[in-house]
């Protein structure tokens, strides 16, 4: 806390040891615990039971009116007797800074301590039994009786104002409140939906979730490190906010009637960008931090998988995409009725100018490619989707353009993908111009208006995409080697893949290729970013906003057919 990209202070996935955790235990059970989402929310409910009772233990973040600016910073769990009792056990053993700093638990009155290490600080409270352990923890002790309730609260605070204020035990009945006004918030929120379709608003609040509300950026996945291949290198930090992932989680949050957090991702994007096409990055900080280096922790990673990276070297890398997907954020807000202003105006000319200047450039791709730079397809068709989407926009708003320029350049990249990008004798585009090997990020072509869905070229680029890059019912992005070592099949690629099939009017085929992605969700239907196609275990960092948003758009093309 308080932000995703904050060091950790529960960080046990990636040290068992070190990393520090907040861990609830219930006394005699009979069974495993059982969980799920309470309605459309992100409230949590986990029910114990045992033979001599059952409780319910209900988590969130508690909401508040005004959030966005001034949220409350706090973990909340209440303990609920529903029958019988059940005790609990609970330890809170916080480990700052990636589990470097063992914190200094201070007594602050009444059921409330504090842990503070460096610059980080909690405020942790309970109408429990509580008291410090012996290894810079807290140990909290629960009996739970049919009709009672307990509370702990877990809460940000800078060290120096819980230093320079009075800390005041909290109240129990404003805590029951902060939980009821979080449920009634989440209510509100799904309420504002204009569609449901096949669990499309539990991957929208998932996408919610991921966005930091003070600025409206929106991190890839709240983890990271989480490896792509049990004990291989493929630990990347995804707690950042990509242009791509970004846009594209807007544009479906949009079309399933949550245009204030795709209009909130549109600011920060052009705030981030600063304007200016030339500085223009992959990602950024969920605050429009710029300077992300990538370094390794001296922790053990998750089941052995090292190293534990934070930060991310794509910060610096040439990913042609990102022209196209900020042109589009622009395109999609006009189609709404808001037409750009002359500032933003101004910023669209040099996007669109540095699309035109820089489309012939080799560059790392969707996938973030590692080794030498390519002509991916994708990235050159992006490059055509921004000078489209703005010639559009030019004459859409009555706006001074360079016209000629934009359609010579954009049509010398059709051309180019055409000729260069097209396996003519097997008819079918390919993943770049010196292969004819495939890619996932092909079935992406339509959705740029590039080419139709039900084009034959498109049609025969479907079915070898599905043939060469299926296992086990899962789409794999690519097959070649990157130097990277073995990987998961990517979750997006198969929702595209559904969605591709769907546009086609091959339903069943969709179906089929939809609900073998549906198997890989966890319990609470939440997606990781990869998946083993062979065991169905969960890989990369989680929960993966890019597969959400997948689904998403997946569900609604077929509920559309």
């Amino acid at each position: 806390m308080p932000r995703f990209d904050s060091s950790s202070c529960f960080g046990r996935l990636l040290d068992w040891d070190r990393g520090g955790h907040c861990s609830v235990t219930a006394e005699g059970l009979d069974e495993s615990p059982m969980r799920g989402y309470v309605d459309g929310s992100l409230v949590l409910e986990t029910t114990f039971r045992g033979a001599e009772g059952e409780a319910r233990v209900t988590d969130c973040f508690a909401m508040r009116e005004g959030g966005a600016r001034d949220p409350h910073r706090q973990l909340l769990r209440v303990f609920d007797g529903v029958r019988g009792t059940v005790r609990f056990r609970v330890q809170v053993v916080p480990r700052f800074d990636y589990g470097e700093v063992r914190p200094w638990i201070r007594h602050e009155g009444s059921g409330l301590y504090s842990a503070i290490g460096g610059d980080d600080g909690l405020l942790i409270w309970t109408d429990g039994s509580i008291e410090p352990g012996d290894d810079h923890d807290l140990r909290v002790e629960l009996e739970l009786h049919e009709g009672s309730r307990a509370r702990l609260s877990i809460a940000f605070a800078p060290p120096d104002e819980i230093d320079a204020f009075d800390q005041k035990p909290l109240d129990a009945d404003e805590l029951d409140e902060r939980l009821d006004y979080t449920l009634d918030w989440w209510r509100r929120w799904e309420s504002s939906a204009n569609r449901e379709t096949d669990g499309a608003i539990r991957s929208a609040a998932v996408l919610r979730g991921l966005q930091h509300s003070v600025t409206g950026a929106i991190a890839a996945a709240a983890t990271t490190s989480l490896p792509e291949c049990i004990g291989g290198p493929r630990n990347w930090d995804y707690r950042y906010s990509w242009i791509r992932d970004s846009a594209f989680s807007a544009r479906t949050l949009a079309e399933l009637g949550f245009r204030e957090e795709a209009d909130h991702f549109r600011r920060f994007a052009q705030r981030s960008a600063a304007g200016n096409a030339e500085d223009l990055q992959v990602f950024y900080g969920i605050g429009g931090e710029r300077l992300l280096e990538e370094w390794e922790l001296d922790l053990e990673g998750y089941r052995g998988s090292k190293p534990v990276r934070i930060g991310n070297g794509a910060r610096s890398q040439l990913q042609l995409d990102a022209y196209g997907e900020l042109i589009g954020v622009t395109w999609r807000w006009h189609k709404r009725g808001h037409s750009p202003d002359d500032d933003t105006w101004r910023f669209v000319l040099e996007l669109v100018d540095g699309a035109a200047e820089r489309w012939r450039e080799p560059d790392c791709g969707i996938w973030e490619w590692r080794g030498d730079p390519r002509h991916f397809v994708h990235s050159k068709v992006m490059c055509w989707s921004a000078l489209d989407r703005a010639l559009k926009l030019a004459e859409e708003c009555d706006r001074d353009a360079p016209r000629d320029r934009w359609r010579a350049a954009r049509d010398e990249i059709r051309e180019a993908v055409e000729s260069e990008g097209y396996d003519a004798e097997r008819g079918r585009f390919v993943q770049a111009f010196d292969t004819s090997l495939m890619d996932a990020a092909l079935l992406l072509l339509p959705s740029h208006d590039f080419i139709a869905y039900d084009d034959e070229r498109m049609i025969r680029t479907t079915d070898a995409v599905r043939e060469e890059l299926d296992e086990n019912g899962l789409l794999r992005r690519y097959r070649q080697d990157d130097g990277l070592g073995d990987e998961g099949a990517f979750l997006a690629c198969s929702f595209w893949l559904a969605e591709c099939l769907a546009n086609q009017r091959r339903v069943q085929d969709a179906r089929e290729v939809f609900d073998r992605a549906l198997e890989t969700a966890n319990d609470l239907g939440l997606f990781a970013e990869e998946c083993d196609p062979r065991t169905g275990e969960l890989l990369g960092n989680f929960p993966q906003a890019l597969t959400h948003l997948s689904h998403i758009s997946a569900a609604v093309a077929l509920s559309s057919d």
